[in-house]
């Protein structure tokens, strides 16, 4: 199994604002964000760890201004964190090896797909096309991605 960490290298390669938001708890203004509108087939990763954190097929058009799925791909790579910021009571999403901050977790999703909307910040992921999955080593997450 691959194993995944905080990479002080990829830390260094940030851009200032992968760094704000990842690094430092930040907010991409509203609509803002590279892959709001993307709707290639593939997975979303963590920037700095690579670990494998969102499919293509779970995410859908909010209308919030941020990219939002419905379920993160392994449960086990996401931490959700109470975070009492900003004067509001929210639950914040972190990547459990990259300790990246994501965005955060709302209980307004589709009601089909289990109502739980993941509002992330796009400097936050990096996105792997499904064609090129295989050869950067997230072949085994194939089968959760759907052709568009």
């Amino acid at each position: 199994m691959k194993r995944y960490s905080k990479d002080p290298a990829a830390i260094a390669a940030l851009s200032p604002e992968q760094y704000r938001v990842t690094q430092q708890n930040g907010t991409e203004y509203p609509g803002t964000g590279e892959y709001l509108h993307n709707h290639a087939a593939g997975i979303y990763v963590d920037v700095v760890s690579g670990e494998p954190l969102f499919a293509s097929s779970d995410k859908f058009e909010s209308g919030c201004g941020w990219p939002s799925f419905t379920k993160p791909i392994t449960p086990a790579h996401v931490q959700e964190l109470r975070d009492i910021s900003h004067g509001m009571i929210r639950t914040e999403v972190r990547s459990a090896h990259g300790d990246s901050h994501l965005g955060h977790v709302f209980p307004d999703g589709p009601r089909d797909r289990g109502g739980l909307r993941y509002c992330i910040n796009s400097a936050s992921l990096r996105f792997i096309p499904l064609e090129q999955m295989e050869a950067e080593g997230y072949g085994e997450y194939i089968n959760q991605v759907e052709e568009r």
